[in-house]
């Protein structure tokens, strides 16, 4: 009998041990932060995930613990040139380490090329999602180039006026300097 498994509550040592898999969409609406940078524009964009557990060395005192997680996704940003709209692109491809506990994890991490995480059996592996598609995203946006001319200048009509006649500061330490009585 072969064992289910949850992407919101994974064991992820019994999916390692097993070389499960696991794929699916889930709406970007359910990420919440990631909806939040889209301005509430993805209501249709899904993201699309895979993941797979492996053991390392099953036959070794301390096995490694694996998962190979893939997700795709496209999200309608804001482009920091134009600021219209711009579908980006976003995918990411990783593998993952999982040890004992957060202390070891975290030691680990440091000092190794691979990301590092603590071994749980409720493994929350959407929020991994959201967090490594929240990472791949760029930091400004902007389309290759822009469906509409960008202005690159301001002109505001009231600045120079609003600033009015400005006394010289050197005219000013002259009438203090004058004021002040030689004693």
């Amino acid at each position: 009998m072969t064992r289910q498994f949850s992407a919101g509550r994974l064991d992820v040592k019994s999916f390692a041990e097993d070389g499960s898999s696991l794929h699916g969409e889930v709406p970007v609406r359910e990420f919440a932060r990631i909806f939040a940078e889209t301005q509430g524009r993805a209501v249709d964009s899904q993201v699309a995930w895979s993941a797979q557990g492996e053991l390392r060395n099953p036959g070794h005192v301390n096995p490694q613990v694996w998962l190979h997680l893939k997700a795709s996704t496209e999200l309608p940003l804001t482009c920091q040139r134009c600021m219209g709209p711009v579908d980006v692109p976003i995918a990411f491809d990783r593998s993952f380490r999982f040890v004992a506990d957060e202390e070891t994890a975290a030691t680990q991490d440091d000092e190794s090329e691979e990301d590092v995480l603590a071994l749980s059996r409720t493994f929350d592996l959407v929020e991994l999602i959201e967090d490594e598609i929240l990472m791949e995203m760029p930091i400004a946006p902007f389309h290759e180039i822009c469906p509409e001319s960008v202005q690159l200048s301001a002109v505001d009509d009231g600045f120079e006026e609003a600033g009015g006649a400005r006394e010289n500061p050197f005219a000013v330490l002259e009438t203090l300097k004058s004021g002040v009585k030689k004693g």
